[in-house]
């Protein structure tokens, strides 16, 4: 069954009781991992609360070596679910409330316009006429028009995005220059093939085994860039073994959470700063399905630690990620 997997310092607010009641009806694994900050009687039916105590007790590496206080905790979770038999990892934020269409069946296999370019790709302009992009993206492509669809086919899809609707992730400049909220169409999903590039986020997403790998968060960087550098690495290593990423239509709308957007904006900086170039570096390093996914990660993340856009520190936690998974797969 699937295994839903989040992480919150917030009390069971609306949108996690709507997921949790979901997961019940749906016979949904629900993980949350806590951090310091996290309530400490944070109970919530249908929910798994994995408190820093239950964290650092739980045997993986990582747990007690990932800083508090970050977003990354989101990894023990990961790690949870797939010692917990996931057949596949669905995640979200606290302030995403799922649409009936969230509920159903996740399928490896999906049917999807293929999209060819050697370019970045502004996938939700897929979905919408209105001028919008993915955070992540660089600002001086965000107007380029969209390839045009290619053939719709059934798909090997590991790694799929799904949109949020109303309010979704896209970054401070957007936010403080354009009006909110937005709505998607329901378009047919699309795949982006070798080459075309898009960020996606941890909003909406949904790995299967052969992907759980990728789903690692970088900690020694910027918040509001883990996922998006995540997702650079993803799609490299995905692209090398002849595989893509799915977007698909909205499944959840979000109700976001406060934020100061001059924060943001900060946080946001090394992304506007060195997004282009990350891919540059990624596009250039010298892979092959042979070495395996592990290796294809590792090498990845040394070029990030070598260019100074991911700390040091990071090697370390990057094995540990890879010492737990290990010890899950033996």
């Amino acid at each position: 069954m699937p295994t839903l997997v989040i992480t919150s310092i917030n009390p069971a607010n609306q949108a996690l009781r709507a997921l949790a009641a979901g997961c019940v009806r749906h016979g949904w694994n629900f993980l949350l991992a806590g951090d310091t900050k996290s309530p400490d009687n944070f109970t919530l039916d249908g929910c798994e609360f994995l408190s820093i105590r239950k964290q650092q007790e739980s045997g993986f590496q990582l747990a007690k070596l990932a800083p508090v206080r970050s977003y990354t905790r989101k990894n023990i979770a990961y790690l949870a679910a797939i010692r917990d038999g996931a057949e596949c990892v669905v995640e979200t934020d606290d302030d995403n409330h799922p649409m009936d269409d969230f509920w159903q069946p996740r399928e490896l296999t999906r049917s999807a316009h293929l999209i060819t370019a050697n370019s970045w790709v502004n996938a939700y302009g897929y979905f919408t006429e209105s001028f919008i992009y993915p955070r992540g993206m660089p600002l001086d492509r965000a107007r380029d028009a969209p390839p045009p669809l290619g053939a719709r086919s059934d798909f090997s899809c590991p790694v799929q995005q799904g949109l949020a609707d109303a309010d979704p992730d896209v970054d401070a400049v957007f936010r403080m220059l354009h009006a909110l909220p937005i709505h998607f169409e329901p378009n047919a999903p699309i795949l982006l093939g070798a080459g075309a590039w898009c960020p996606f986020n941890s909003q909406n997403t949904t790995f299967f085994p052969q992907a759980f790998p990728l789903l690692y968060l970088p900690a020694n960087c910027s918040f509001r860039m883990t996922d998006i550098w995540r997702s650079f690495v993803a799609q490299r290593i995905l692209h090398e073994l002849g595989l893509g990423v799915l977007f698909h239509q909205p499944t959840v709308w979000q109700e976001r959470n406060t934020h100061d957007l001059m924060k943001d904006f900060a946080d946001e900086l090394p992304g506007y700063l060195h997004n282009q170039s990350i891919r540059e570096v990624l596009l250039d390093l010298n892979l092959d399905a042979s070495l395996g996914i592990q290796r294809m990660i590792e090498i990845c993340y040394e070029a990030l630690i070598r260019n100074g856009w991911v700390g040091a520190q990071e090697e370390s936690l990057l094995q540990a990620w890879f010492a737990d998974l290990n010890e899950i797969q033996t």
